[in-house]
């Protein structure tokens, strides 16, 4: 299970100087909650990354990014064809890019 994004939100809310509880509190879940975000057993939901952003003073594109990485991995972790598939996918999206860009 890819953990980037609560290897990165721990740190945030270290360097803050923030407990756990006074975290959990602002982003109105329990405590246990955030410990297992931060250690990558559950998922943050995508809408708790702008407010994990907001909270921390930190760059929104930089955790959702950490975030969408998390949830690619968890998807092809262990296929074969993973690396394959992400390149395929990587294409499209550069492509889906270049033709929102021509109109």
């Amino acid at each position: 299970m890819a953990n980037q994004f609560g290897i990165k939100i721990k740190e945030l809310r270290e360097a803050t100087g923030l407990l756990q509880r006074q975290v959990a509190s602002q982003l109105e879940i329990d405590t246990p909650m955030l410990s297992k975000i931060e250690r990558g057993e559950r998922k943050a939901k995508k809408e708790q990354v702008d407010q994990f952003a907001k909270l921390y003073n930190a760059d929104t594109n930089e955790l959702l990014t950490l975030w969408l990485a998390d949830q690619l991995f968890d998807v092809v972790d262990g296929e074969d064809l993973a690396l394959k598939a992400i390149h395929m996918a990587e294409e499209e999206i550069k492509f889906q890019l270049k033709s929102t860009k021509k109109k």
